[in-house]
């Protein structure tokens, strides 16, 4: 991934120091109590959802993503000076959203809020201290978007949520609508006004935030790796409550193999996001398509804990449909990347519009095979981008060797 810089719109190298960093036991510990929300949220979406549960989970993954990004992006800049206090406390307010979860609809939704707000606004507030603006990811120092949030905590369903989602649009708007270049320049009006009638400033002149490239990816690529573990664990234990028939076993391990996959194309060799090429687009553009990638993944994870209970007939329309939606918008968000990572319209064409088209032309037309027969189908499907590109190196050798 990486950074805009202010002038040419390049990315920055990165230092030796840069390149040498990994992820701490801190870090390490808060995505882990990340996740732990996550899989709270995967819950949400057991049996045959509508599309009412669907998108209650995408309002409540975005905000858990969104609080976790901006301690995320804390940790990246500050380093080795962050404030362990500070991110204990930002953890802490994670797992009261994960344990408000369950009962979100009821009781627990002033407390689901009232932790994001804590999160949000601790996050905020070490920008101030630092004197730093976040160009890349502005999200992470605004408050704007939490509003709304405060104000749910007096409203009633539906109406709070409706809030939360103009939050979180309001967080969004600001993030995009202005470039890297406009936010720096007007932080530095805004200070050149403050110090104006003043001798000394109160505050240091902003400067802009650096990214760690490296690092970021780090962080990213574990994020997904542990949405991919809970996956798994989702699966076993649904497993552990059924008897274990040849169906279910080959449900099972296809649903271990489809998970492998899907790591093969965000984690292995990439950054988190499935196809996408380390160092290729700024965080601002790359940072949404985590979110997306990570939250169909959850979903993923719901349904195929969901369809052991079916292994032996057929799978709900709903619970398959989300099945296939969930694959269809993970290979979405790797086809765009795939394309901006420079693999071609001939990739595109016959790699990457396949495997979007596929997930749903199964969610359509597989009502009538087994849950087991759907998932293999789908392993299929995410195996053909690695099969299309060694095909095609084949291809190429056959040619070179021709044409010598």
């Amino acid at each position: 991934m990486a950074s805009e810089t202010a002038s040419s719109g390049t990315p920055p190298a990165s230092s030796p120091a840069e390149s040498e960093r990994h992820a701490s036991w801190l870090e390490l510990f808060f995505d882990l109590i990340a996740v732990a929300g996550v899989a709270q949220l995967a819950h949400l979406l057991h049996g045959t959802p509508g599309a009412e549960d669907l998108g209650f989970y995408c309002l409540l993954y975005l905000a858990f993503w969104t609080a976790w990004m901006c301690f995320t992006t804390y940790g990246n800049v500050a380093a080795d000076k962050v404030h362990t206090r500070t991110v204990l406390i930002g953890m802490f307010g994670l797992a009261v959203m994960a344990a408000a979860v369950p009962e979100i609809r009821s009781d627990h939704a002033r407390a689901f809020a009232l932790a994001y707000v804590l999160v949000r606004l601790l996050a905020a507030r070490v920008w101030q201290r630092r004197g730093e603006v976040v160009a890349d990811w502005p999200i992470a120092q605004l408050s704007a978007g939490v509003v709304p949030w405060i104000v749910s905590v007096w409203a009633d369903a539906p109406a709070r949520y409706w809030l939360w989602a103009a939050g979180l649009a309001v967080d969004l708007g600001l993030t995009f609508a202005r470039s890297r270049n406009q936010i720096l320049a007007r932080a530095a009006e805004e200070w050149q006004e403050h110090a104006a009638g003043q001798e000394r400033p109160t505050r240091p002149k902003p400067v802009a935030a650096r990214i760690d490239a490296r690092h970021l990816d780090e962080r990213l690529g574990l994020f997904t790796l542990i949405v991919i573990g809970e996956s798994v664990a989702l699966t076993v234990e649904a497993s552990s409550d059924v008897a274990w028939t040849s169906r279910l076993a080959g449900l099972a391990v296809g649903s271990f193999v489809l998970l492998l996959a899907l790591w093969a194309l965000a984690v292995r060799r990439s950054c988190g996001v499935p196809l996408l090429g380390f160092g290729v687009l700024a965080p601002r553009f790359a940072l949404p398509m985590h979110c997306v990638s990570t939250g169909a993944l959850a979903a993923l994870a719901s349904s195929l804990g969901g369809a052991v209970v079916h292994a032996d007939g057929q799978l709900p329309p709903g619970m398959r449909w989300l099945m296939c939606g969930s694959i269809a918008v993970f290979l979405s968000v790797g086809l765009l990347a795939g394309a901006v990572s420079g693999r071609g319209v001939r990739w595109v064409l016959g790699a990457g519009v396949p495997v979007v088209a596929a997930p749903v032309l199964l969610g359509a037309f597989g009502g009538h095979g087994s849950p087991a027969a759907l998932v293999w189908a789908l392993v299929a499907v995410a195996r053909w981008p690695w099969l299309y590109e060694k095909l095609a190196g084949r291809r190429k050798d056959e040619s070179s060797d021709v044409r010598s």
